[in-house]
């Protein structure tokens, strides 16, 4: 009888988690299949129906609008290769300062550590920075996107975590064999390390994808314009300058205000959406690795 009630009990239990996390599930994703719903209907409706999932008319006049210049095309170009190559820096700076002070004989590691703890507390701010992207010629060039943030303190204390609880006799053994430093960290560590290392290049990637406040300091040409910045000059377009063009031009159709936010938010997400599923097995596993240990 107690067997049969704890079960009952724990079937009321589970069923009440799989209701909690539906619920919380349906308002994660409610307010983007909103937004895709939006983008491809017209202003009349967006203004009229305060929510819906399945516009009455559809309409592409949002993303015939984004996609009527070429540049577009190129900013996406642009924000692929920032993207990959940033996050392949990112990896590189990351996973070899990371396995340097995993190494517990390292000399001023423990100076080391305190300096990367310092900087998640405090950093030299806009200007500074700019001033130094600045004097080392980094202005208009894509290294600027890459080379500022190229190691995030967090993901570095998370990834040392993760090299140290690796057990010490693969490496033994492997230097028996013949391995250098390297050899060990090319041939032990990083295949035992793929979990975190999908974790944290999908965190660095989607920080590359989204940012475009950086480019915006630092990259002055409009042809080397990532994306982001190409679709926020986009919606400012559609805000501003169109009614000057609307008054030059009596046949000019100004374009939908809020159509063309909603598209752009679904053309700046959908694609880093893709790259999800390819890492989405090592994912879980990888958030946890290296957080349990200091």
């Amino acid at each position: 009888m107690g067997r049969h009630h704890r079960s009952f009990l724990g079937n009321l239990f589970d069923g009440l988690n799989y209701t909690i996390l539906g619920i919380l599930g349906l308002l994660t994703i409610l307010p983007f299949l909103y937004v895709i719903a939006g983008s491809f209907a017209t202003e009349a409706e967006l203004t009229q129906r305060a929510f819906f999932l399945i516009p009455k008319t559809f309409s592409l006049s949002g993303y015939q609008f984004i996609f009527s210049s070429d540049t577009l095309f190129r900013s996406i170009l642009v924000s692929i290769y920032v993207t990959a190559m940033g996050t392949l820096v990112n990896l590189v700076f990351t996973v070899t300062m990371a396995y340097a002070l995993a190494r517990k004989d390292l000399m001023g590691r423990n100076t080391i550590l305190n300096m990367v703890l310092f900087s998640m507390l405090f950093s030299g701010g806009m200007i500074p920075t700019y001033l130094v992207v600045k004097n080392l010629g980094l202005l208009d060039s894509y290294w600027a996107l890459m080379l500022p943030g190229a190691i995030s303190a967090f993901n570095l204390i998370v990834v040392k975590n993760f090299f140290q609880e690796l057990p010490p006799g693969l490496e033994e053994a492997a230097k028996i064999d013949g391995c250098t430093e390297i050899g060990v960290l090319w041939r032990i560590v990083l295949p035992l390390s793929k979990p975190v290392l999908a974790t944290f290049g999908l965190f660095y990637a989607v920080g590359h994808w989204n940012n475009f406040f950086t480019a915006l300091l630092y990259i002055n040409d409009p042809d080397k314009w990532p994306l982001q910045v190409m679709l926020r000059q986009l919606v400012m377009l559609s805000q501003g300058s169109i009614g000057d063009m609307s008054q030059l031009d009596p046949t000019f159709v100004q374009p939908p205000e809020q159509t063309i936010k909603m598209a752009v938010i679904v053309v700046g997400t959908i694609p880093i959406l893709l790259v999800y599923p390819f890492l989405q097995k090592h994912f879980a596993k990888g958030v946890l690795i290296g957080s349990i240990k200091g």
